[in-house]
């Protein structure tokens, strides 16, 4: 087995836009002949657009594109861009009347970074899908849907730092398996190999890290104003030929790779979901992929950490110079 890029993923197209000045933005991953998909959400605070077409039991078995965004609930306008982008170079699902693109959204929450008042609209959707087909973009770091994300929030925002999207695949065989992770956690993010914290909450003095369970061991009281300004997104995309409850099990499993990497993960401050996509028709082993998915979800979270650049006052891990 060894590391390949995300882009060797054949088929798939990955495009990205975003607002520097702003803190939001948005990463299309659009397959034009369609994907088979699936979606298993475990945070309590969800931002999505079509997650039931994900379901076994909707009538839809492929879908044309998912995209990470900022924005939070705002943000779910930027998949109408993608659409349209769809629509004119003529995919999507023949109703007789129209081509009708099947687009999922899921968004984390970056208004607290940059301007509250600017969000991924059908606008930055449609250049992030433009870019998919003309010119794939994709980087780690401050890119597309990771450009406002931060992590370490339970003290608020002073104490937080910052990330961003990260990607990882690898190969077995024939067999080709990647995430891409926006990381915008409430918790504690940490090596999934050593154990090492390697972002999070910071001390009051912004000069190390800290405990966000010790912070909240401190009272046992419900806490009723919990800062609500996070979710961990990820996208897990396969080679292998897989149907969509298969792949809801596979994007299950994958949540494994939250669980070893953040701390804690899956809170009702959280919107936590995971999508897992199947764009081949190679043959392998579901629970294989399902372990080796939830390794390139904490690999990916691990990129998202350490490409991240300090930003929005929010500083990074390479300037606490933390390391892996």
């Amino acid at each position: 087995m060894y590391e390949i890029p995300i882009t060797a993923l054949q088929s798939l197209r990955i495009g990205q836009a975003e607002d520097a000045a702003a803190g939001t933005g948005c990463t299309a991953l659009i397959c034009e002949n369609g994907m088979r998909a699936g979606l298993d959400v475990r945070g309590g605070g969800p931002a999505s657009r079509e997650s039931q077409l994900l379901n076994p039991l909707m009538a839809a078995q492929t879908i044309h594109a998912i995209v990470l965004s900022g924005g939070s609930a705002y943000g779910l306008g930027a998949a109408g861009g993608v659409m349209t982008c769809l629509e004119e170079r003529g995919f999507g699902f023949d109703t007789g009347f129209a081509l009708v693109p099947l687009v999922a959204q899921s968004d984390i929450y970056d208004l607290s970074v940059g301007s509250a008042s600017v969000r991924p609209d059908a606008a930055m959707g449609y250049e992030a899908a433009r870019r998919a087909f003309d010119a794939p973009n994709y980087r780690d770091g401050n890119y597309g849907a990771g450009c406002g994300a931060s992590v370490g929030k339970i003290a608020g925002m002073a104490c937080s730092m910052k990330t961003g999207i990260g990607s990882y695949a690898m190969q077995l065989g024939e067999l080709k398996i990647g995430a891409i992770a926006v990381l915008n956690a409430l918790g504690d993010v940490f090596d999934w190999k050593t154990g090492a914290q390697v972002a999070g909450l910071l001390t009051e003095d912004r000069t190390a890290l800290r405990s966000t369970m010790d912070c909240m061991c401190a009272s046992t009281r419900p806490q009723e104003n919990k800062f609500t300004g996070n979710t961990t997104l990820a996208a897990v995309i396969t080679n292998a030929r897989f149907e969509k409850s298969q792949l809801c099990k596979i994007a299950s499993m994958a949540h494994d790779g939250f669980a070893r990497s953040i701390r804690p993960v899956h809170t009702t401050a959280d919107g936590d979901s995971i999508y897992a996509v199947s764009i081949g028709e190679a043959a392998a082993d579901q629970d294989l992929v399902g372990a080796l998915a939830a390794q390139a979800v904490s690999e990916a979270i691990l990129r998202a950490v350490f490409s991240a650049q300090g930003a929005y006052g929010l500083p990074a891990a390479r300037d606490l110079r933390l390391s892996r």
